[in-house]
């Protein structure tokens, strides 16, 4: 161990870097490569919302705001969210505008626990769910998600990790990197299970709009979930918006306030001119993101239609831009086969362990890239097969 380890928290010790920016390091520079790998969308940021924070510089709007962000922007949200599941929240006090929905992760975890509080999280999940829980003093508490069960959480599977130190259960619907989505009758089993033992829940929800089958269902809208609920959100998937960094988090008063505190000692406010573009998107871009996932889901088909040709075995995703297809018959590690799909064929994609241990044996690809480089890889990755099959 390097001298200067000593100076490192402990809890750092227990975190490994991110499997996703592991391979993403993998390919900067490579232009042979197709990517299918960060899950980013390939789409620029709309015009409209470019064009209102240019606007936005052009008049000098370069300050900080208020912590909770824009007002504006914030009822802009509220009625957003009113007018899609009918939940209504105080645009003053029950909404804070945060740098990305990673902030948010991090600022609600802080907020809520006490050392040794125990979070639920589902597995496969985002990578960054499990270390914020530890950043923040807590215990995830993993439950695996099963293929045979489309990887939807089973409330049995809830049920027996609940303990006496359970404070929360984060649930993350449609879901990164499986695609997975759950109807209303599906969470509504996770919110009577929320109530029965008084637990808090978070919904990451960033990935809403990208619902293909079936109507999105807003947690915080179950009965009488809203005040044990704090939803996630934000405008980097729907309205590619990744590299702007504006997020929000809805929820109870005294939550948001707690979480605003923090917030204001650290990061102080989201950019501005983000929050402005953030605006346009919510009065304006409609149409603009309709299109985006119009098109994401023609490539979904494609793909894992494609996927499941070559004898790579994909549950149909429901949601967000994620295929999650096993690998396990090829007798490689998920990590081996990306490295390998990488190296031999010049196709990134992130080892399904990346995300949890009940990852194992998949493979997340996403298919937020255009047409052609979906069947080019689709080409490549059945080449990279036939050679495993044959040598």
């Amino acid at each position: 161990m390097k001298s200067d380890q000593r100076f490192v928290a402990q809890q750092l010790h227990c975190v490994p870097p991110s499997g996703i920016r592991e391979f993403f390091e993998l390919v900067v520079g490579r232009d042979d490569v197709i990517s299918l790998g960060v899950g980013e969308p390939d789409f620029p940021t709309p015009w409209k919302i470019c064009d209102a924070a240019v606007e936005a510089l052009r008049q000098g709007r370069t300050s900080y705001t208020s912590n909770y962000g824009l007002l504006e922007l914030r009822e802009a949200i509220a009625q957003d969210i009113w007018s899609r599941y009918g939940v209504e929240y105080n645009p003053a006090a029950q909404i804070l505008v945060t740098v990305g929905v990673s902030e948010a992760m991090d600022l609600v975890m802080r907020a809520v626990l006490k050392p040794g509080d125990q979070v639920i999280v589902p597995e496969p999940c985002y990578v960054s769910y499990q270390p914020c829980v530890i950043f923040a003093g807590g215990e995830p508490v993993t439950v695996a998600t099963r293929e045979p069960d489309q990887f939807k959480l089973q409330p049995e599977a809830v049920r027996a990790a609940i303990t006496e130190r359970t404070r929360a259960i984060l649930i993350s619907y449609p879901n990164n990197p499986t695609g997975a989505i759950m109807t209303r009758e599906e969470l509504a089993e996770i919110a009577a299970i929320a109530a029965e033992h008084d637990l808090l829940v978070i919904s990451d929800e960033i990935y809403a709009h990208l619902t293909y089958d079936g109507a999105h269902t807003c947690f915080a809208s179950l009965p009488e979930m809203r005040e044990r609920t704090v939803l996630l959100n934000g405008f980097s998937k729907a309205y590619a918006m990744t590299g702007w960094r504006v997020g929000y988090a809805c929820g109870p008063e005294a939550i948001i306030e707690a979480m605003m505190r923090m917030h204001s000692y650290t990061a102080l406010c989201a950019s501005i001119v983000g929050q402005v573009g953030a605006i346009e998107a919510l009065y304006n871009c409609e149409e603009e993101m309709k299109r985006m996932v119009a098109e994401y889901d023609q490539r979904r088909r494609v793909f894992v239609r494609g996927l499941n040709e070559i004898g790579l075995c994909c549950v149909e995703p429901q949601g967000a831009f994620y295929a999650f297809p096993s690998i396990e018959h090829t007798g490689l590690t998920s990590k081996e086969f990306a490295k390998a799909l990488l190296f031999e064929e010049g196709v990134a994609a992130v080892p399904g362990d990346a995300f949890g241990e009940s990852g194992r044996g998949y493979l997340r690809c996403t298919y937020a890239t255009s047409l052609e480089q979906l069947k080019e890889a689709l080409a490549r990755m059945e080449h990279f097969l036939d050679k495993l099959t044959t040598g």
